[in-house]
């Protein structure tokens, strides 16, 4: 007992448990992310096969294949268009110095990086659920499944933002200086949205009714982001505090910002890049941490 204490560690006087001290705590929590990191590091070329397959076998047997990837968005639009651009006469604000005023464009470069977070995230609740016969068969970092769907996603992002980009080029939008950033604000968003894409799969194994209550979290989430309306919109006609909530949600800075870039042609705001970085870290971490925590259980439980 005397050389537990001195080591540092401690004892419970209920149970006489010896409670090894916070630094081997920390030793222990640091070693065990050291050993994920390499099972991922090994997976690479599982993630590599992974990610191919989802890209063949996406649109295989379809008559337009990959043109759905920018069809469904753009129905989007144009349906959101119709209802609140005719239906209710909403107009888009003119872009500065862009000189744009386009309300099917203004939706279009919030609906693709948003249609961007709602799939991922759709996809990774679907990956370990819809993998169970590996995940039960075989142990390897099963994060790359997660991840795999992550990669797919972005390059369908990347066909559909390169489009968008070319249509607002063509309408005077000065966007080309800004491409690179535009590019980065992407590869962030991909940070946060596989933050998401880690939690919610792993918690659909331990609550397969997170399947169904995601569908209506999403769509509560896509209503509350100033995607079909602008931010300013919302001023004065909330609470205080549910308008700051609206205001800071992750997503709706996502959206303005890269509005800030494509649509008005101009850099985003120092202080949003640096709240989204930090929002993107903050998200991936809790979520591979939710991930790791859980797993454990997980070829059981799936």
């Amino acid at each position: 007992m005397a050389d537990a204490l001195a080591s540092g560690a401690s004892v419970r006087k209920d149970v006489g448990v010896q409670v090894p001290p916070r630094s081997q705590l920390m030793l222990v929590r640091f070693l065990a992310i050291v050993n994920q990191l390499s099972e991922l590091r090994r997976s690479k070329n599982l993630l590599w096969n992974l990610t191919l397959r989802e890209l063949r076998s996406k649109y295989r047997r379809s008559f337009l294949g990959w043109a759905w990837s920018m069809l469904n968005p753009l129905s989007n639009m144009v349906i959101y268009w119709f209802v609140f651009g005719v239906v209710f006469g909403a107009t888009a604000p003119t872009g500065h110095p862009s000189g744009v005023n386009n309300y099917a464009l203004y939706l279009l470069s919030g609906i693709l990086p948003w249609g961007f977070f709602s799939l991922v995230t759709n996809l990774g609740l679907g990956s370990l659920i819809g993998n169970a016969g590996l995940v039960r068969k075989v142990f390897f970092a099963w994060e790359t499944l997660v991840f795999a769907q992550v990669i797919f996603s972005f390059v369908q992002f990347c066909i559909e933002m390169s489009l968008l980009c070319v249509a607002l080029i063509v309408v005077g939008s000065p966007i080309l200086p800004w491409l690179p950033v535009a590019f980065l604000l992407m590869l962030l968003l991909a940070v946060y949205a596989s933050g998401f894409a880690l939690a919610v799969s792993v918690g659909a194994v331990f609550f397969r009714d997170l399947r169904y209550l995601w569908t209506i979290l999403i769509q509560v989430m896509f209503f509350a982001t100033p995607i079909i309306y602008s931010p300013d919109r919302l001023d004065g006609k909330l609470h205080p505090y549910i308008e700051f909530i609206f205001h800071w949600n992750p997503m709706a800075v996502f959206i303005l910002s890269f509005r800030r870039l494509l649509y008005s042609g101009r850099a985003p705001e120092f202080g949003h890049i640096v709240y989204l970085v930090c929002a993107s870290v903050v998200s991936f971490v809790v979520g591979w941490a939710i991930f790791v925590k859980l797993s454990r259980r997980l070829a059981e439980e799936v």
